[in-house]
């Protein structure tokens, strides 16, 4: 992964955690962006990386309480936890800054896929509302794309990958399933990554949704060229209610594949 890619993740992880402040400990949106930190250390350093060892080990409560301990200090815990994470990043991202030999020549080993492309599609997932938004916001109120049903968000996702990807492959075939076949949203095809994406509707229930992700799931894990699938669930009106636990339920349903399930935003 190329130097400025791992600061650029971590910086994006730092600059979240004056947000989660206003949360309580413990918020779905506090364990969204540690389960989002690990994983994206993981990445840039590997699964059993000092860096992700030391980001564990900061806590967030008090270790010693007694029955009528205020609410007070265990956020005021909450909070000193969240700075010293953020002290953690910030010394990560000096570290890539100093020593970091940015040697790009590994990272394009044939066959292998790049290790920032999974953090790289997931960035460009959790932030892709706000690229939508802003199309809405143009000088003179000159037309732009709206982004209404999925073929729109297909249009609007397949652009946005293109800054960062050679080979997308959109409606890409897959094997045949159940005696018929499918087609893919998008294929990575370097990096055999599949993303599939889902916008949320007034007819389209949660269990439909998780259904159909199943599926899909059962389907790609005999494509060729699909070692990872992404399946990103674009959600503007915040028609589900629980995204975090959709997220997770998913995920850990899911096991004859690697997969992540995203719901944004939130």
């Amino acid at each position: 992964m190329e130097k400025s890619r791992k600061i650029s993740i971590i910086k994006n992880k730092i600059e979240a955690i004056d947000g989660l402040k206003n949360r309580r400990y413990g918020s779905p949106e506090f364990k969204r962006w540690c389960r989002d930190t690990e994983v994206a250390l993981e990445q840039i350093f590997g699964l059993k990386s000092r860096h992700k060892t030391d980001f564990k080990q900061v806590g967030y409560s008090l270790s010693i309480f007694v029955l009528d301990t205020p609410d007070s200090e265990f956020q005021d815990a909450y909070v000193r936890g969240l700075d010293n994470a953020k002290a953690v990043l910030l010394s990560i991202v000096d570290e890539i800054e100093e020593f970091d030999s940015n040697n790009a020549s590994s990272e394009a080993q044939e066959g292998n896929i790049r290790p920032d492309a999974f953090s790289l599609v997931e960035l460009i997932c959790l932030r892709f509302h706000q690229i939508a938004r802003q199309l809405r916001s143009r000088h003179d109120n000159r037309s732009t794309l709206a982004v209404e049903d999925e073929y729109d968000a297909q249009d609007l996702l397949h652009a946005v990958l293109k800054l960062h990807f050679d080979d997308i492959r959109p409606e890409e075939w897959t094997p045949s399933y159940a005696g018929g076949s499918s087609r893919v949203d998008f294929l990575l095809k370097q990096e055999q990554i599949i993303v599939e994406l889902k916008k949320t509707r007034q007819s389209l229930s949660d269990r439909q949704l998780g259904e159909q992700i199943i599926i899909d799931a059962t389907k790609y894990r005999v494509h060729p060229d699909c070692k990872v699938l992404i399946c990103f669930v674009y959600d503007p009106e915040e028609k589900i209610g629980n995204p975090v636990g959709l997220e997770k339920d998913l995920e850990a349903m899911v096991t004859d594949i690697r997969i992540r399930v995203i719901v944004a935003p939130k």
